[in-house]
């Protein structure tokens, strides 16, 4: 459950963030939420190993966890740049 709240909220960052940027601006918010989302990915990620969780146990769900809401960030992106 805890993995879903925390793509959810990326997704709605990601998601506000290409909104209400001004159009010549995206490409810099998208690289910038994608270096921030890492950093609270790296976060998380830190918070689960020491907890006791593996390093292999973490790292499936972290590639989850922080290429969703950058996958949609940047696709939003290229979206927005089509049309």
């Amino acid at each position: 459950m805890r993995t879903l709240i925390i793509i959810a909220i990326g997704l709605i960052l990601a998601i506000a963030l290409m909104r209400l940027v001004p159009a010549p601006h995206r490409t810099w918010a998208a690289g910038l939420f994608t270096l921030a989302w890492l950093a609270a990915c790296a976060w998380n990620l830190r918070v689960g190993l020491s907890h006791g969780y593996t390093l292999a146990e973490e790292l499936p769900i972290h590639a989850a966890l922080f290429g969703i809401p950058a996958l949609v960030a940047w696709g939003l992106w290229w979206w927005a740049r089509r049309g």
